[in-house]
């Protein structure tokens, strides 16, 4: 598995503001999901492009540290991930200033030294860690 590719696409109509739009995954998972100014930034039922982003980080993540975890010897009988991406004012725009993990980890017979590196390696290993221009902080708690 040298290399793949995944597909998602975005429908738009309108204004910033006032326009609408739909995104759409060739999985079929996001199917004409509703996205536009009040799910990015009000409360209305939809999502956005940011809660897509820590969605893939915390997954991205967890899986990435699963699999440093088993090629060191442990078995992982819990991960659980948050992540919260910061969004903040750069000129007349915005950008992702920062992905913050949060994680709780079950994990027999490691140490906390042990689980300190592997999981900071997993942090900096992890593909969306690696495309993000941004601060990424981890916190954890082993269990």
């Amino acid at each position: 598995m040298a290399q793949f590719t995944r597909k998602a696409k975005a429908e738009w109509q309108g204004t910033g503001k006032e326009g609408k739009g739909a995104l759409t995954s060739t999985s079929g998972v996001l199917s004409a999901t509703p996205y536009g100014f009040n799910t990015r930034f009000g409360d209305q039922k939809g999502t956005n492009p940011e809660e897509l982003i820590a969605a893939a980080h915390a997954g991205c993540y967890s899986m990435a540290l699963a699999f440093a975890l088993a090629g060191a010897g442990f078995t992982p009988t819990r991960l659980s991930t948050s992540a919260a991406v910061t969004v903040e004012s750069e000129g007349s725009g915005f950008k992702i200033s920062k992905s913050a993990l949060e994680l709780e980890a079950e994990v027999p017979n490691i140490t906390k030294e042990q689980f300190e590196q592997i999981a900071q390696a997993a942090k900096a290993g992890c593909p969306v860690s690696k495309v993000l221009n941004a601060e990424i902080t981890l916190d954890w708690k082993l269990r």
